[in-house]
């Protein structure tokens, strides 16, 4: 026989043997579509509003992990979303401002640490895609309200891309505070209303131009022979309450409910609130809040309605993005995160606006749907943003050798009734902090002004009405240490 032939029949039969043997591949890493939507409280039909239109955030938290107790760790947007993207709780005031990203981050060289779980991301393969407001600028460069855009980017070593359409305004920043003629709050001196409701389609206003980004980057995504983050930051529901008609017609206002509580907590202060100053400061709304008494409920009514279009707004936009990464195919491999930066008072406490340590400004939406795991699960464990940040990590299979302040939520989607979670989330704000647990929310204030603690028990008192600390000296003593564990700001206590 010829050796040549001999051998070419062997080689021939060990690839059709060895072509028979299933291989064993990595599997792919998941891309992530992460949602920023600002002043995001709870007011969605998936946490029970029944007076809400939103379905497809519904039908997205309905399969995916519905968090109800979630929790961020400052009640203003920056440094909100700076603890979201570092992992980090606040170590001093300067990281209760929401210029603490331009300040620590932008600018700075590229380190060992990653300056984000973006960035971390980034330097693992992936491809990262930032639309609108992730960080606290509007468009993710840094320049103030009033200056023409600069080529600063807050989060330098984060983006392979930052994008925005503000064309119709000019700059991100009037874009943010825009109306549908192409004005904005900046410009016009805040001379201007709190609300509107213009009969524009919903490009008319920048967060329907936002969705329209998203959809053509997702087609040119899916082209990429890599994971991608594609980081989608929507301005609404953020003052002003801007919507297009059609969203404010969903709503008849005189159905539209009051804040279930409108004063100030027994036993407590109005050194823990605020006179609402961000909505007042829009000079054409016909009355200013105070914490002397609520606005009047016709106008309560009004100011709420313009809330509740906004949120509906967002919803059809998402809801616009989610179909179209269905029809790129692109769902079954990619984790889609919603979170709001903060809640909102719409009148509770007579506040209109965040910046408190009660649950109405640190409860936000929370949910995310991630392939390969049982999905459809609600989670009524305690959590904060801060463990957003491990998670992904986690779930993209791209581990970090720092230190997170969070917790990864992975054990949390196998069991959520896992024992052995924390249950605990840490706030800050107002020279004072808090901490949640699942029956209460504990807070301590460094001020002159009496009380210095303030307790609500969520069980029997939901909207914070009645401060119970001096009534409950075991509770307190039992909660006491666990709030010090959450003293991160090294001012607090000094």
């Amino acid at each position: 026989m010829n050796p040549i032939n001999h051998l070419s029949g062997i080689f021939l039969l060990f690839v059709l043997l060895t072509s028979c043997v299933p291989k064993e591949e990595k599997p792919s890493q998941p891309n992530v579509l992460f949602i920023c939507v600002d002043d995001l409280r709870t007011e969605l039909g998936c946490y029970g509003n029944k007076h809400i239109k939103s379905p497809n955030l519904d039908k997205l938290a309905g399969s995916g992990f519905l968090f109800t107790r979630h929790y961020v760790t400052v009640p203003t947007c920056g440094a909100s979303r700076h603890s979201l993207l570092t992992g980090q709780l606040p170590v001093s005031k300067a990281y209760l401002k929401n210029g603490i990203t331009s300040q620590v981050i932008a600018g700075q060289p590229e380190k060992e640490v990653p300056e984000t779980f973006i960035h971390h991301l980034k330097r693992n393969g992936y491809y990262t895609v930032g639309i609108g407001k992730i960080s606290h600028h509007p468009d993710g460069y840094v320049y103030g309200y009033m200056e023409p855009r600069s080529e600063q980017l807050e989060l330098p070593h984060s983006w392979d891309e930052m994008l925005l359409d503000d064309k119709k305004w000019g700059s991100g920043h009037n874009a943010f505070f825009g109306y549908a003629d192409g004005s904005n709050r900046n410009t016009l001196n805040k001379e201007v209303y709190p609300y509107e409701m213009a009969d524009v389609p919903d490009e008319g206003y920048p967060d329907g131009l936002t969705a329209n980004l998203a959809i053509e980057k997702l087609k040119e995504l899916k082209g990429k022979n890599q994971p991608f983050f594609l980081g989608l930051g929507f301005f609404k529901p953020h003052l002003p309450f801007t919507a297009p008609k059609k969203y404010w017609d969903l709503y008849n206002r005189d159905e539209i409910p009051l804040a279930p509580f409108a004063g100030i907590p027994e036993n407590s202060s109005k050194a823990s609130l605020h006179g609402s100053g961000e909505f007042n400061q829009y000079k054409l709304g016909e009355e200013k809040a105070s914490l002397d008494g609520p606005v009047s409920d016709a106008y309560a009514r009004k100011v709420r309605h313009g809330y509740f279009a906004c949120v509906s707004y967002i919803d059809a936009q998402i809801g616009k993005v989610l179909d179209e990464l269905e029809r790129q195919g692109l769902a079954e491999n990619t984790i889609v995160v919603v979170w709001g930066d903060h809640g909102w008072h719409l009148g509770d406490h007579l506040v209109w606006g965040k910046h408190t340590v009660f649950d109405r400004a640190l409860h936000s939406a929370f949910f995310m749907r991630v392939p390969g795991m049982e999905n459809g699960k609600q989670i009524n464990k305690v959590v904060s943003t801060a463990d957003i940040y491990p998670t992904l990590i986690d779930l993209c299979n791209t581990p970090v050798q720092h230190h997170l302040d969070g917790e990864s939520l992975k054990p949390l989607f196998q069991n959520p009734e896992d024992n052995n979670w924390r249950n605990t989330a840490y706030s800050y704000w107002n020279n004072g902090f808090s901490v949640r647990t699942p029956e209460y929310r504990l807070m301590r204030y460094y001020r002159k002004e009496a009380p210095e603690f303030e307790l609500y028990n969520h069980n029997t008192d939901g909207n914070e009405t009645v401060n119970i600390a001096a009534e409950q000296p075991e509770v307190m003593k039992t909660l006491l240490p666990v709030l010090e564990m959450g003293n991160t700001v090294a001012e607090y206590g000094k």
